[in-house]
């Protein structure tokens, strides 16, 4: 008998073979993360071995989170590394993978941790628009209101300026990461300052409820009811814009990156900052201390108390950070 016959015997056809195929065959899905040998890396993208019966495709836009010009910039043939099953095989039975989606999702992840650790990143903004400007921040894009920029040069001219920046709002599903200039240099600016401290500051802008005070390069709110011990219809009939004042510090909130001032707590007596400012400036260092032993005293003698909040529209506040 010959080897053709006895092979012939066994009946192991053409369609036995591909049903073998088919049951030793690995079933991937879109959304899983499968180990993957580069194939072959051509101008447009690459061919990945997963395991798959037919080689999978990564185009050059799902390579990274980075725009890239040259595929070679990412991969070599024979490199070993994880990929991202983007899309079901299509009719060839080939699939398309991605290693920019495992890129945005640890970004992400690194993001939110970040903002848990309430940590202070470093950026150079890449683009301004009429809202603010744009960043990068673990390859994804960040944006900083105009409104948490805290300078005083043209946004056009921020282009490639590097910026500490903290995180206000960090949302994978919309996509959405907002940070502030302006809560950064608030908070290290903080770090500096104690309730109870006396500063020089210049008026930068006044509301209806009070008046915004630089104060080395951030901006604290001197509240219409902290500016005299007696009523004052508004601010403007004691202040002018670009005045120089001195200013108790009575609340730092890090968090809103707020600081609230007072000239009424430095009065010696009811009024004086409405007849003789200058009179409270002069003074100001004692009724400071004054201040200091009455909080020492107070926080000693019982529970202490929440820190007093002045409800303040959150936009207006930021409009009138300074540099």
């Amino acid at each position: 008998m010959s080897r053709f016959t006895a092979t012939a015997d066994v009946g192991f056809t053409t369609e036995d073979f591909a049903a073998l195929l088919d049951k030793y065959d690995y079933h991937f899905s879109p959304g899983e993360i499968v180990a993957g040998t580069v194939f072959s890396v051509e101008p447009r993208g690459a061919l990945i071995d997963i395991g798959a019966k037919t080689a999978a495709f990564l185009p050059l836009q799902e390579m990274s989170i980075s725009r890239l010009d040259d595929p070679h910039e990412m991969l070599q043939p024979g490199e070993t590394r994880e990929f991202f099953i983007l899309t079901e095989e299509n009719e060839e039975g080939q699939l398309t993978l991605s290693i920019r989606r495992i890129e945005y999702m640890r970004a992400w992840e690194r993001v939110r941790q970040l903002q848990k650790e309430d940590a202070t990143v470093r950026s150079a903004i890449f683009a301004t628009n009429r809202g603010g400007a744009l960043v990068r921040i673990e390859g994804l894009r960040g944006f900083i209101p105009g409104s948490h920029i805290s300078t005083r040069k043209p946004k056009e001219e921020l282009v490639g300026e590097e910026l500490p920046l903290k995180f206000l709002e960090v949302d994978e599903d919309r996509n959405r990461l907002v940070l502030s200039h302006r809560r950064a240099l608030v908070e290290r600016k903080m770090n500096k300052l104690e309730v109870g401290e006396v500063v020089v500051g210049t008026v930068r802008g006044i509301k209806p409820y009070g008046a915004f005070i630089d104060i080395g390069g951030v901006s604290g709110l001197l509240h219409i009811s902290e500016i005299s011990h007696d009523h004052i219809d508004t601010p403007h009939s004691v202040f002018n814009v670009n005045d120089e004042v001195k200013v108790m510090i009575i609340d730092l909130d890090a968090e809103r990156g707020r600081i609230s001032l007072s000239t009424k707590q430095l009065e010696a007596n009811p009024g004086d900052m409405t007849r003789d400012p200058q009179l409270v400036y002069d003074g100001a260092e004692e009724m400071a201390a004054k201040y200091r032993e009455q909080m020492l005293a107070a926080k000693q003698g019982q529970p202490e108390e929440a820190p007093l909040e002045i409800a303040v529209e959150e936009l207006e506040y930021a409009g009138a950070a300074v540099d």
